[in-house]
């Protein structure tokens, strides 16, 4: 079973033990380890850049208010050198012995590392260049009863880096880097729509009828009403109920939810930005993702030129993801890979490729299924540079519009970025008798035993029989867009808190 990290105090390491005497010794003296509130004046980084000019060895007049953690100690007969870390950055703070007096310089020998404390002093340059607050008055904020990781400056260990994420952001600036890249991704998400027009919307995290998406729901159960619901695995069908209401563009940035396996590119719950405009198709979308995509590496790297991998191996390189991207159709991207024509080949010719190229041949064997198996088996991990690969076989695209060229394929995309799908986009189905029959003929798939597959949405049918526009929909992974700027090689470096399987 999962062991809380919070120990019972006849548990408590010697380290533990001796950080609690400390506490009582505060309480002894008359100090509130664990005071309401600090007024702060500047943050680190604030004084680093007010005071980047000053001169070493100057000392101001000016008085400020620092606050933060305690992340380094040092010792100089009566002087005290403290590293203080806020969420900006680290100011040294300098006291002595001559300036606090006997009672405030003795607490000092009651900190650790990890503490909090806020100090007030002057702004001064130490003679070897370090920003420092000659403190004046300085008071514990809270007392750390836990000792930092002794690697707190680099804390490796992935499973302790997941598992106590707090851990990580104090050991680890670049995974706080990481987070900070993903709100500026989120919001560059939420200006660059908005800026064009498009709605932001909440729509049923519990659903009756799961939708949107091929994939296992999560379960529960609503008490008051007796009522079996499941958490989303898309917001897409509601998100169009809204574009038959006469919101032309909205969109959503939500929390999904499948009950599927945990990979490096999987957590069963999950950031999408999904969005649906009015009397556009999927070439407007593949425009609108381009854009989309270099704003966002724009605002989080500077550049649409990113790395990817870490340089010096084999595997590094720059991606560039300046406009346009290649389009390439899903026959083409399999026919190059094995070599041959596949569009020209027989049923039989092409399960005989499949089987050469040890794919899994699906229940229902078709020309669409058997193209579909073989790209998502073997390639779609080979697609580094941005591509849109485009006019997706029918069968496997129950929620799109068919081709206007060829209707066994439909004009849907995908986008594949550093050999990873990182959006999924369609000129969306608006027409009801067509949608019905696909539902349909994927209830027979359910029926044969693919719990995946789409369920009939009645409401989502009604729906549709009031008129639903021509429409573009597209749905992208914000974790996986952040993996992406980020350099990441796991969903799990860029969610705060992914699932985990408990310890033992």
């Amino acid at each position: 079973m999962e062991q809380s990290p919070a120990l019972e105090l006849n548990e408590r390491t010697e380290q533990e033990a001796i950080r609690l005497k400390k506490l009582e010794e505060l309480k002894e003296c008359g100090v509130d380890p664990y005071p309401y509130r600090f007024d702060r004046s500047h943050l680190a980084s604030d004084l680093q850049e007010q005071y980047k000019e000053l001169a070493n060895g100057v000392e101001t007049t000016d008085v400020v208010r620092v606050a933060g953690r305690l992340m380094g100690r040092r010792e100089s007969g009566k002087l005290t050198f403290i590293d203080l870390v806020d969420g900006s950055g680290k100011v040294q703070l300098f006291l002595s012995l001559d300036k606090l007096g006997d009672k405030s310089y003795e607490l000092l020998s009651l900190l650790d590392l990890g503490d909090f404390l806020g100090a007030e002093g002057t702004v001064r340059r130490t003679k070897r260049g370090e920003l420092s607050v000659a403190v004046s008055e300085w008071t514990f904020l809270s007392k750390a009863l836990r000792p930092l990781p002794e690697k707190w400056h680099g804390l490796s260990d992935m499973e302790t880096r997941y598992r106590q994420r707090y851990l990580d952001l104090i050991a680890n600036p670049e995974s706080k880097k990481v987070f900070l890249i993903r709100s500026r991704v989120v919001k560059t998400i939420r200006n660059f729509l908005e800026n064009l027009g498009y709605m932001e919307v909440e729509t049923p995290m519990l659903q009756m009828v799961p939708g949107g998406a091929a994939a296992r729901p999560f379960n529960t159960h609503h008490n008051a009403l007796d009522l079996d619901l499941h958490l989303r695995i898309s917001p897409e069908l509601f998100l169009k109920r809204l574009v038959v209401g006469g919101f032309e563009r909205v969109y959503e940035i939500n929390r999904s939810f499948r009950n599927e396996g945990i990979s490096t590119r999987h957590n069963p719950e999950f950031t999408m930005v999904e969005l649906y405009q009015a009397y556009a198709d999927y070439g407007d979308m593949m425009k609108l993702a381009e854009d989309l995509f270099e704003a966002c590496a724009l605002e989080a790297c500077g550049t649409t030129r990113i790395p990817f991998g870490e340089e010096g191996t084999p595997d590094y390189r720059v991606l560039d993801l300046t406009a346009p991207w290649p389009r390439v159709t899903m026959e083409e991207a399999v026919s190059k890979f094995v070599e041959e024509d596949t569009s020209k080949m027989s049923l039989s010719e092409l399960t005989k490729v499949a089987e050469k190229f040890e794919v899994p041949l699906p229940k229902e064997i078709t020309h669409g299924r058997l193209i579909n198996e073989i790209f998502e088996a073997k390639v779609d991990s080979t697609l580094f540079e941005p591509v849109f690969i485009i006019d997706y076989p029918v069968e496997v695209s129950p929620l799109a519009k068919k081709h206007r060229d060829n209707p066994l394929l439909t004009e849907r995309f995908e986008i594949f970025v550093a050999g990873r799908e990182l959006g999924n986009a369609f000129s969306e189905l608006n027409d009801p008798i067509d949608q019905r029959g696909r539902f349909e003929s994927q209830l027979t798939e359910r029926e044969q035993g693919n719990d995946e597959a789409h369920r009939i949405d009645e409401d989502y049918l009604c729906s549709m029989e009031y008129g639903l526009p021509p429409t573009g929909g597209m749905g992208i992974g914000v974790d996986r867009l952040v993996m992406l700027l980020a350099n990441m090689p796991s969903i799990r470096d860029v969610i705060l808190f992914p699932l985990l399987r408990p310890r033992e």
